[in-house]
């Protein structure tokens, strides 16, 4: 992470958040079985779901998935000023929901105090992209969707956080067309996107592939076509190019003998045209005035079969709208169920996340919303028949002293209803049906940190889970799998550091327990060993003579010194 400008957005308030992501405590994941939803397909319990605040849910997710995180997708609050409820109950685009101010109160100051509502928001934004930077893989990427409002204050918060460097691009979507009347002097059809990449060096070129519209063009046959496909034409002059190229101006014989040299220089050399001639790659097509026009063949297909891809464009037009992800909402929960006045369609996350997605590739949003990026996980699974895992993550809204848990309700329900497929009526009352698309998810709520209010563990913990606790504090890597513990109470090592876990309460340790894992050969071959347990009967003394070698941590006293990573 670095930011060569060194330019920093100051605000009022920024001391109190610089290091919040670090010292708020880790927060317990209770796995709510009956809002889950699974079926028998292979990622059927991969993907989550989380109720609660995406600081702590994020929190939450670090022992589990830091680094780890391929593609991260946002759709924050666009702060535009609009008072909580002036649009219904269900979202604020404020920094104004009773959950929040209360987090802002105790975190930055008192609401009398003199904070902007920019200021606000750049202080809520702030601990949570620096988790979401964590959670992020070395060659991962973070897409922002904002408008006008916060986008310039977005662009210096992200490259103070993710670097200047890492700047990928800023995209603008086209989300409406007509209208305008809301707006008193230009009719805003546009949001922007912000790409962002952990670390650029990581980045591969970007290529898509072809939108329908797109394909209709591929529209013309030859004797080419069971191997390559329909092909489109593309002039072999073209304006614009070098014109100080000898080697690309020549003349060209037409099938009636006539001879035509190009206004400038054509784009393929004599050596390379020859040869695509010989393979019928070339058309000659007289125009209305009866000139020769050539042009090269560009096949839909390759000689692998793999279909022709293009670079995205920064400006996404034909991606959807902000009414197709209306209808969407309407079609899965119907004409009375009002959830988000401005969604996003599917298409257009569907679209960001394919342009670098693998099939087996996590993706988060952390703003989950009435859950589009869920859908549009599943769908590019169904489409390939991948294994990306969606995490979305959503806080209950409501209007001032009241809280509507819209991630069951809204975000859960959606998923629920497209992965077993749901009925709709269309806008003429014409019944309609959409398949499932198949999947499942766990359903979890951020519960409680690592130790309760007497000082014991939270009986939530798993040792499982506590295993991963301690291996992510001690070396900032992530337990992908454990299932079960090995006979002699290892958990992982690292860098000559040997780490054990004793579980069991009735087990404490002693020199026993020492010789059975071997300590004083681990001890000659210069290793280390932290041991965490419940108790120990190895007097002080012993533990002074060994600390060059051996570190014995107390559970559940020493979680302190891992609740806050």
């Amino acid at each position: 992470m670095s930011n060569p400008t060194g330019l920093q957005l100051v605000w009022n308030g920024k001391d109190k958040i610089i290091n919040h992501h670090n010292e708020i405590p880790f927060r317990i994941l209770n796995e709510i079985k009956s809002k889950s939803f699974k079926q028998d397909d292979k990622n059927s319990t991969e993907n989550i779901i989380i109720r609660g605040d995406n600081l702590d849910g994020l929190k939450a997710l670090k022992p589990y998935f830091y680094n780890s995180v391929k593609i991260i997708y946002i759709d924050p609050p666009y702060n535009t000023g609009q008072k909580q409820g002036s649009r219904g109950w269900v979202y604020s685009d404020r920094v104004d929901n009773p959950i929040m101010k209360k987090w802002f109160n105790k975190v930055v100051g008192a609401e009398n105090e003199d904070y902007s509502r920019h200021t606000k928001w750049l202080c809520m934004m702030y601990p949570r992209l620096k988790l979401l930077y964590e959670l992020l893989r070395e060659n991962g990427i973070i897409f922002v969707s904002i408008d006008d409002n916060e986008v310039h204050n977005l662009r210096l918060l992200l490259d103070e956080i993710f670097g200047s460097g890492n700047f990928i691009a800023q995209l603008v979507w086209k989300k409406k067309a007509g209208g305008g009347s809301d707006t008193k002097y230009f009719a805003i059809d546009h949001e922007y996107v912000l790409v962002y990449a952990k670390n650029e060096n990581f980045q591969e070129r970007y290529f898509v592939g072809l939108t329908q519209k797109l394909k209709e063009q591929y529209k013309y046959k030859d004797e080419n076509y069971d191997g390559l496909g329909p092909y489109k034409r593309k002039n072999l002059y073209q304006v614009g190019i070098e014109t100080d190229r000898p080697n690309l101006k020549y003349a060209i014989e037409c099938p009636d003998g006539t001879k035509v040299m190009p206004p400038t220089i054509w784009r393929w050399s004599k050596e390379t045209f020859s040869k695509a001639k010989k393979e019928g790659k070339i058309d000659f097509v007289k125009n209305r005035e009866g000139q020769w026009q050539i042009f090269t063949k560009m096949y839909l297909y390759d000689i692998d079969g793999e279909e022709y891809e293009i670079k995205p464009r920064s400006i996404l037009v034909d991606m959807g709208m902000t009414k197709d992800g209306n209808k969407e909402l309407k079609q899965i929960f119907g004409e009375n169920n009002k959830t988000f006045d401005y969604p996003k369609p599917t298409s257009l996350i569907k679209y960001l996340i394919g342009i670098i997605s693998k099939k087996d590739d996590i993706v988060l949003d952390s703003f989950a919303g009435s859950g589009t990026t869920g859908q549009a996980v599943l769908e590019l699974n169904k489409g390939d028949k991948g294994n990306r895992k969606f995490i979305l993550i959503q806080l209950d809204e409501g209007f001032e002293g009241e809280k509507v848990n819209i991630c069951d309700t809204v975000t859960a329900e959606r998923i629920r209803r497209v992965i077993k497929g749901y009925s709709y009526k269309d806008d003429k009352g014409k019944s309609g049906k959409v398949a499932g698309l198949g999947g499942g998810f766990k359903y979890y709520e951020v519960n409680g940190t690592l130790k309760d209010e007497k000082g014991f563990i939270n009986s939530l913990l798993t040792k499982e889970d506590i295993a991963k606790f301690i291996i992510f504090s001690e070396t900032k890597e992530t337990l992908a799998k454990l299932d079960r513990f090995n006979g002699d109470f290892k958990i992982g090592e690292k860098n000559n550091v040997v780490f054990y876990f004793i579980h069991d309460k009735k087990i404490l340790l002693d020199n026993k327990f020492l010789e059975k894992i071997e300590y004083e050969k681990l001890k000659k071959e210069g290793r280390f060993v932290v041991i965490y347990a419940y108790g120990t009967i190895l007097d002080d003394a012993y533990l002074e003579e060994n600390r060059e070698n051996l570190r014995f941590m107390h559970i559940p006293n020493d979680l302190d010194k891992i609740a806050k990573i």
